[in-house]
């Protein structure tokens, strides 16, 4: 039963649920422990038909079982098999020594780990689970490099061994799996971080436990879904889309203003107007006419346009330097929903404020500005970093990064969308004017950096489904943004 769920777990959830099972389902652990063995294996045939040899890595808990599980089926099936095992098999205790005892019973045999092993066929990374929150240790971490370095194809059991299961965070270092199997519920930590990196693909089986044992269960978030914009209504003007302000584009990053600029144009805003340093007026809206263009030297220049704005977006561009602290202060003043990008954030770190109607866009670099601490302290964990971006400056905060996630005070959100062609210049921009264009037009701070950043990242993985990764521009995502909002 493999079932399409929208939530994340925390592993603790997990075994919560499998206890639930256990106990008053009366599922016993041994017969999970078999239909989680049966589902990889299952899954494992699917994806390589023409598989006949398996290499099995066991360490010393229920994961080491479903191997074990694995391994015995592999037996039934005439494959040609090989156990490892990392621990004395005498240590084995409960499930995972009735899965090896089945298994011996079935004419298997297990072999001492040793880094001299041959590896092949397919592997089975059944060796550290969920349970790891702590470096991976000297030996595993041999394994771990063997089976990264045999170039045959990974299935990892529940989680990569190695990766953190709630965060995403690699231990020291982790399996590289081309498939993960994983069961009951979805964990937090296959979908952010390093993850993306050691995952491959993500497959979940129930193992049977009813869909009504976790929705008793508040997940850590939930999966970002495209939700469709309604139709305009035939009597539409442009007055009923909003007027988004940007500002930023200091001195040499006029570009970064033009792209946010044009984003929130093609994302559907009625009007769209710029405010940047009087020399960048007359060069910004060339090849953009709709652009509407206006130096800002000073507040008094800002004053006019703030007032006649429905939407404001800060930062593009806009550096770090006297001009840039006024126009982010002056900002501050208007009681108007705002979006926070770029440098306005690391000005923000030096004198942080609390507001509600806003909406944040840090990468992992300014998130650890705002919050005082290490870009690996926010790696760690980014699902506590973002809950506390938010709790101390409010709003709703977006979490840039491979598993992008998006909270306000009740929720958390996490996509799948997005890709590494991403990793180039203006592609925050970007984001940072469909952002705004979608609060200009109605759409609530969590409902606009929801859609902004599903949309954002489907745009990029559409482009690089065609045309690759490497080389992908920001700007090159305007047309497939259009369509994805339309």
């Amino acid at each position: 039963m493999q079932p399409f769920s929208e939530a994340l777990y925390s592993v603790a959830q997990i075994r919560q649920a499998e206890q639930f099972a256990i106990q008053a389902l009366q599922m016993p652990g041994l017969q999970l422990m078999h239909l989680a063995g049966l589902a990889a294996f299952n899954h494992l045939r699917q994806r390589w038909p023409d598989c006949c040899q398996l290499s099995v890595f066991c360490g010393a808990g229920n994961n080491a079982g479903d191997g074990y599980v694995i391994a015995a089926l592999g037996l039934q099936a005439g494959f040609d098999i090989k156990v490892y095992s990392l621990v004395d098999v005498a240590d084995l205790r409960g499930d995972a020594l009735s899965a090896y005892q089945e298994f011996i019973q079935d004419g298997g045999e297990v072999i001492a780990f040793n880094r001299h092993i041959r590896i092949s066929g397919i592997v089975i990374d059944a060796l550290l689970g969920t349970g790891l929150n702590r470096q991976v240790s000297a030996e595993y971490a041999v394994a771990i490099d063997l089976i990264n370095q045999s170039a045959c194809p990974v299935v990892s059991i529940d989680v990569p061994s190695g990766l953190h299961a709630d965060t995403g965070c690699v231990m020291g270092c982790a399996v590289k799996a081309q498939l993960t199997v994983t069961f009951i519920g979805l964990k937090s930590g296959l979908y952010t971080g390093d993850a993306s990196e050691y995952c491959g693909q993500i497959v979940c089986d129930t193992l049977n436990v009813p869909d009504s044992v976790l929705a008793n269960l508040p997940p850590v978030a939930k999966l970002l879904k495209k939700t469709p914009l309604s139709p305009r209504p035939r009597h539409a003007h442009k007055g009923l889309f909003g007027h988004v302000l940007l500002i930023g584009g200091n001195h040499g990053y006029a570009g970064a203003i033009r792209l946010a600029g044009e984003a929130a144009l093609r994302s559907g805003a009625g009007l769209v107007s710029i405010a940047t340093r009087a020399v960048h007026t007359s060069l910004i809206n060339i090849g953009r006419p709709e652009l509407m263009c206006h130096a800002a030297e000073n507040v008094t220049d800002l004053q006019a346009l703030l007032a006649k704005a429905s939407v404001m977006v800060i930062g593009p561009g806009i550096g770090q330097d006297e001009w840039a602290q006024a126009m982010l202060n002056a900002v501050l003043q208007i009681d108007k929903p705002c979006v926070v990008d770029a440098d306005a954030l690391n000005l923000l770190a030096k004198n942080p404020v609390f507001r509600d109607h806003w909406i944040m866009t840090p990468h992992p670099g300014e998130a650890a500005r705002l919050l005082g601490c290490s870009n690996q302290n926010i790696a760690e964990d980014r699902y506590a970093a973002v809950r506390k971006l938010q709790s101390q400056y409010g709003g709703v905060c977006i979490l840039k990064g491979s598993g992008s996630l998006v909270a306000d005070t009740n929720h958390l959100y996490l996509s799948t969308t997005g890709n590494p062609g991403m990793a180039s210049g203006g592609m925050g921009d970007v984001l940072s004017g469909v952002t705004g264009a979608l609060l200009a037009q109605g759409l609530s701070t969590l409902e606009a950096a929801k859609l902004a950043v599903y949309v954002h990242g489907e745009a990029a993985d559409q482009i690089a489904e065609i045309s690759g990764e490497r080389g992908l521009l920001a700007s090159d995502l305007y047309p497939k943004i259009r369509e994805l909002l339309n």
